[in-house]
């Protein structure tokens, strides 16, 4: 009974400790395709703590008259303190909560730095931002817009922004953050357990495997550009119980990290390069971030598309458009120009406030998430 006993508090131990490593960035656990093995433990997760539970007690009953008996004792602490480390301090959703109070206020209440990364949404002459600052921390707000229900979500680790909508099956659905998967959060949804990739909105793992969210367009842009487009948008004010952990400093936005899990490279094409991410159907490519600096516009096509990328004059704000036409754009102060025609970076003609660009959706992250996420993606030279 001594070896069930024993062997039990190392069994226990090892299975809390794999339950977690493999959906967190642990060494070597995120460069693994382990989403099946980490979702299986998970699953089962009871089933090993009640058998593992079980011939301990057990173990512990039989032996207990025998000499030595702080030695089982002594032994069965750290065991009893991996459990509590493992379940209620490790877990991703214990380590970023979502804001226990959502305040938004329009622009003249604002107290967001402008400077600031945003995330913005429009729909139906309504307009909201949501500071990259507080989601980086947050990693999923709850909101609605137009009368749609939104999820607004950001990894820091891959530096993705994304907004879905949260619905399932045409039912609305909540998530919790449950890890992460190639350095990219996970969610697990409240309804069947699945986990859904944020970089890409796909259930990965469990009865809801292969689907998707709903996309919603959205833009990453500084919140003085996002105000000049949407001048009533109102803004996500930060959460009084969650301030401690905000990047105030913008450092992760800004990429001054040097190394970890946010840190950012310098020099293009790097594993924590960034990288401008676009999609149009099966077909993807991607934008060292570097170049569209110095060239501020870039004229492209993906697949039968044409597109623009443009880069405002902060350096920071970006949009990507469908061209209509063969014709070329160039850009002026923030003004996109062609065939005798003025946009904004909303899309917008100037003189013809009915004449709009289709916006694209595009994502600036880190090279190593984009193409993890898109194999097969193309990158323009």
């Amino acid at each position: 009974m001594k070896k069930i006993y024993y062997f039990s508090l190392l069994f226990l131990a090892l299975f809390e400790i794999a339950n977690v490593y493999f959906i967190m960035p642990m060494p070597g656990s995120q460069e693994m395709n382990s989403i099946s093995i980490a979702y299986t433990l998970y699953s089962y997760r009871w089933v090993f703590r009640i058998i593992f539970g079980a011939l301990i007690i057990l173990g512990f009953i039989k032996t207990w008259d025998t000499k030595r008996k702080w030695v089982r004792i002594i032994t069965l602490i750290p065991v009893l303190a991996i459990v509590f480390l493992f379940n209620f301090v490790m877990t991703a959703d214990k380590m970023f909560l979502q804001p226990a109070e959502l305040i938004l206020k329009n622009s003249q209440e604002n107290s967001v730095p402008l400077d600031r990364l945003i995330i913005g949404i429009t729909l139906n002459e309504e307009s909201k931002a949501y500071p990259v600052e507080f989601l980086a921390y947050h990693h999923q707000v709850y909101d609605s817009i137009g009368g749609k229900p939104i999820i607004v979500t950001y990894c820091s680790v891959c530096r993705t922004g994304r907004v879905y909508e949260p619905i399932v099956d045409g039912k609305p659905e909540k998530f919790r953050l449950v890890g992460m998967d190639h350095f990219n959060a996970m969610f697990e949804d409240a309804t069947t357990g699945s986990w859904w990739r944020q970089a890409t909105g796909e259930a990965s793992a469990g009865e809801l495997k292969g689907k998707f969210l709903p996309k919603f367009e959205s833009v990453q842009m500084s919140l003085s550009q996002w105000l000049k487009l949407y001048p009533n948008s109102f803004i996500m004010q930060e959460d009084p119980a969650s301030i401690k952990f905000y990047d105030k400093e913008a450092k992760f936005e800004k990429g001054n990290y040097e190394g970890g899990l946010t840190g950012t490279d310098k020099k293009s094409w790097e594993k924590k390069s960034w990288v401008v991410g676009v999609q149009i159907g099966t077909l993807s490519k991607a934008y060292d971030w570097n170049k569209l600096l110095a060239d501020r516009i870039i004229n492209d096509e993906i697949g039968e598309k044409r597109i623009v990328i443009a880069m405002a004059d902060d350096q920071t704000s970006f949009v990507v458009f469908e061209r209509p036409s063969v014709e070329v754009f160039t850009m002026k102060n923030d003004t996109l120009y062609t065939c005798n025609k003025k946009y904004n970076f909303a899309g917008i003609n100037y003189s013809d406030k009915t004449d709009h660009l289709k916006m694209l959706n595009a994502y600036q992250e880190f090279w190593h998430s984009w193409k993890t996420f898109h194999p097969n993606t193309k990158t323009f030279e």
